[in-house]
């Protein structure tokens, strides 16, 4: 028989503590995040671009908001100056008469308008071009133009006004749904009620009369 041999004493389970040491060492072996220059160049660049994309969408917001209203500026003074050009060639006093309410109206509107363009920002000597091009009313001239040659200009211009009236009109109480500040509501108030019943005159007119 062989002599017993000696056993060897089971090895010992691991000190949890000494594990979590072992972790220790391994994780602060490795190199943490440091900021370096490159880091700050990109952090800087990513904040520039986030500030730019801001200012643009707020440039939007606030052109959008602004449209309607220079909108309406160019227009008014657009129909001022058809209204006061084409007197001479009217020749139906009661459309003469009527066309001189009109530019009455024009003249005070225009005046009446700075207070709600200054609350919005808006210089009305700075109103983009494509706006003021948008509201030439080049067309409206145009077919003014070959009415007086064709000799029919008093009821195309009642026609093309009476339209143009109406159109000015819808703009307006476009404007008044989202308009906020007291001063525009109430200048497009009196603006609406003062020109309703002359873009029914024109719209009414009849020339053989």
């Amino acid at each position: 028989m062989y002599p017993q041999q000696p056993q060897q004493p089971a090895p010992l389970p691991p000190n949890p503590t000494d594990y979590l040491n072992q972790i220790s060492q391994n994780v602060s072996a490795t190199p943490a995040l440091r900021p370096t220059p490159k880091l700050f160049l990109l952090v800087g660049a990513a904040l520039v671009i986030l500030v730019i994309i801001a200012v643009v969408i707020v440039n939007i917001v606030v052109g959008a908001q602004k449209e309607p209203l220079q909108r309406l500026s160019a227009r008014l003074t657009t129909t001022q100056t058809v209204a006061e050009t084409s007197q001479e060639n009217l020749k139906s006093s009661q459309l003469r008469s009527l066309n001189s309410n009109l530019r009455v109206y024009l003249t005070n509107t225009q005046r009446s308008i700075n207070t709600p363009l200054v609350a919005k920002g808006i210089d009305i000597k700075k109103i983009p071009e494509s706006v003021t091009k948008k509201e030439s009313g080049s067309a409206m001239s145009a077919v003014l133009e070959d009415a007086r040659l064709n000799n029919v200009f008093d009821r195309t211009y009642a026609r093309e006004m009476a339209y143009h009236l109406a159109n000015t009109l819808t703009l307006m109480r476009q404007i008044r749904q989202s308009a906020g500040e007291e001063s525009l509501k109430e200048f497009l108030d009196d603006a609406i009620v003062n020109l309703e019943p002359t873009q029914a005159s024109f719209a009414n007119f009849d020339a053989a009369k």
